[in-house]
């Protein structure tokens, strides 16, 4: 804990997971991840506070309930994640980075509100070319390149997306929602999903085009980006553990509670954001007796308070898919946040911790520990020939190559 001494907006640093928790519970603290990533993250719900922000938010969460998640998981990932993945099955190999974005590009769509009239590989190729533009503004502070050019060309993929795919979903769906005002169609024809919820909300949140569009491409990035980005750095870690324990060579194809536990786990290790920034709105004191004063900056340093020893205990460096988590602390750390801003698709991409008492029946694994499992199902294994490379565009630890073969057919 650092608390500069000056009558200036100071910075706060936060390393240890109780004042962490305190941080995230603060209504007081606004958020502040995304400051430079407005070409995308302007006045999207993770960005507003207070009124706008609950207003915004409880809408939305309408969308995101365990019984939808588990529709998704049971019903709709299945057959996303075979059309997906056959292509590179009948190859013997594939690239990780960019698969798993494609894999998971597809499903955020669905929960975004991106449709895709075409369905065609062209039409998905330019939807993911799209995603990947939008990841980069949103991450743009910790772009190595030109951060002005890459904002313009982010701006104007923006623009592109708008008239492409996002013009015309609003237009169906407000084409939808008269038939329903006038008695001509059920509510069940309005697809459950994000766009849906701002059209028929766009008068009472005064909701721009400008912003309908950049809160779609967040849904979009955010959807697929996080869970890619852990589905890569999971099957690595897997992949390394088994190395070192050769006996459970089966256990990932298996035990899928396994796979949901090292994605948990590499999740706790390696948080999609290393930091959580947040601005002091009033003067309050952390539970340590650390001042912070209105304007101050809080930055939660997410790698050291998700290994603080006293959580997790000693070992708490080391990737473990068997680590046994005490009472009243997340297996993932506090990589989805808590609170008001709490990942409101965290259940969807990494399923709940498992509940002793009923059992694996009618338990949520989470997309990401499925698609997991479905890889090592096919034999997945490192390209020997051709080994991984990291993201050179970004200060964040990104993989950018991970090429691998599979051992099994379909």
């Amino acid at each position: 804990m650092t608390t500069p001494a000056s009558t200036a907006p100071r910075t706060v640093a936060v390393d240890s997971f109780a004042i962490a928790q305190q941080c995230y519970r603060n209504r007081d603290l606004r958020q502040g991840s995304y400051d430079e990533g407005d070409v995308v993250m302007a006045d999207v719900v993770i960005n507003l506070h207070g009124v706008e922000h609950r207003n915004r938010r409880r809408l939305e969460n309408r969308l995101f309930r365990r019984d939808t998640f588990w529709h998704y998981e049971q019903d709709l990932f299945p057959k996303i994640f075979d059309e997906t993945l056959a292509p590179h099955l009948a190859a013997g190999r594939t690239e990780l980075v960019r698969f798993s974005h494609q894999l998971m590009m597809n499903l955020a769509a669905l929960t975004a509100g991106v449709d895709r009239p075409e369905g065609t590989p062209e039409e998905t190729f330019r939807l993911y070319d799209y995603l990947m533009l939008f990841i980069e503004g949103a991450t743009i502070a910790h772009h190595t390149g030109d951060k002005t050019a890459k904002s313009a060309e982010v701006h104007a993929a923006l623009q592109a997306f708008d008239r492409e795919f996002l013009a015309p979903g609003v237009e169906r769906r407000r084409s939808i929602l008269g038939r329903i005002a006038a008695g001509e169609a059920p509510e069940s024809e309005l697809p459950p999903d994000v766009l849906s919820v701002l059209v028929r909300n766009q008068d009472n949140l005064e909701l721009t085009p400008a912003i309908i569009c950049r809160e779609v491409a967040f849904y979009l990035l955010a959807g697929a980006h996080t869970s890619a980005t852990a589905f890569t750095r999971t099957m690595h870690n897997i992949f390394s553990w088994l190395a070192e324990h050769p006996d459970a060579a089966e256990q990932p194809r298996q035990d899928r509670l396994f796979c949901q536990r090292a994605t948990h786990e590499t999740i706790r290790l390696q948080p999609s954001s290393p930091v959580a920034v947040r601005w002091a709105e009033a003067d309050f004191e952390l539970a340590d007796g650390t001042a912070v004063r209105a304007g101050d900056k809080v930055v939660i340093d997410l790698p050291a308070v998700n290994r603080d020893p006293a959580v997790y205990g000693d070992d708490a460096d080391a990737f473990n898919p068997r680590r046994e988590v005490p009472e009243g602390a997340h297996p993932w750390g506090l990589s989805f946040g808590m609170g008001m801003h709490a990942c409101i698709g965290q259940d969807l991409a990494a399923g709940v911790v498992l509940d002793r008492d009923t059992g694996l029946a009618g338990h949520l694994f989470g997309v990401t520990p499925v698609a997991v499992q479905t890889m090592f199902d096919h034999g997945c294994v490192p390209d020997p020939d051709d080994p991984p490379e990291m993201d050179a565009s970004t200060t964040r630890p990104y993989f950018g190559r991970y090429p691998v073969i599979f051992t099994r057919g379909a």
